[in-house]
């Protein structure tokens, strides 16, 4: 049971990794049409302005847990990489249950009233010209904690599988 979660977790950031990667052709497309407005015809856009930077928070987001997935995060390999699977476990473990778990339930916990007044009054951009629905956006940060969030309970089901183990169980 404890396996099919991890999967099921795993299948979620794998899923939704995949999904943001979508994103960068459209940025790189979106790119390429407010460049040549702007130089081209001398006309620019807010409006494509702010989708560029829409388009590159929401791959950054909600790849999080993909990258966390996939073991892509910053970390010291120093020391780490001269443990034992027993000992990186324990510090895939820890790290997960002391920093990454409760960072993510604060953020959560903390940006939850401020995206709910941003749906109550469908907050757009200040800018005029500019996209009209940020609560969209916002939405997306609080999945992106999430996914994360999912992805550590994930990574500290397995680490501590490993640590009562002593070897990797994949």
């Amino acid at each position: 049971m404890v396996k099919g979660l991890t999967r099921f977790i795993d299948g979620v950031n794998q899923v939704t990794g995949f999904a943001s990667a979508l994103f960068i052709p459209a940025l790189v497309m979106v790119t390429i049409i407010d460049v040549s407005l702007r130089y081209l015809f001398h006309a620019g856009s807010v409006a494509f302005q702010e989708l560029e930077w829409h388009l590159y928070a929401a791959n950054f987001v909600m790849a999080a847990g993909w990258a966390m997935l996939k073991d892509g995060h910053v970390r010291v390999d120093i020391l780490y990489s001269v443990l034992s699977p027993k000992k990186k476990a324990a510090v895939d473990f820890f790290g997960a249950i002391i920093f990454c778990i409760p960072f993510c339930l604060v953020v959560l916990w903390s940006s939850w009233p401020f995206l709910l007044n941003s749906w109550v009054i469908r907050e757009g951009s200040p800018d005029p010209g500019g996209l009209p629905a940020r609560y969209v956006l916002k939405a997306m940060i609080l999945a992106g904690f999430g996914l994360v969030l999912i992805q550590s309970v994930s990574q500290a089901i397995r680490a501590f599988l490993v640590m009562r183990a002593g070897r990797s169980e994949q």
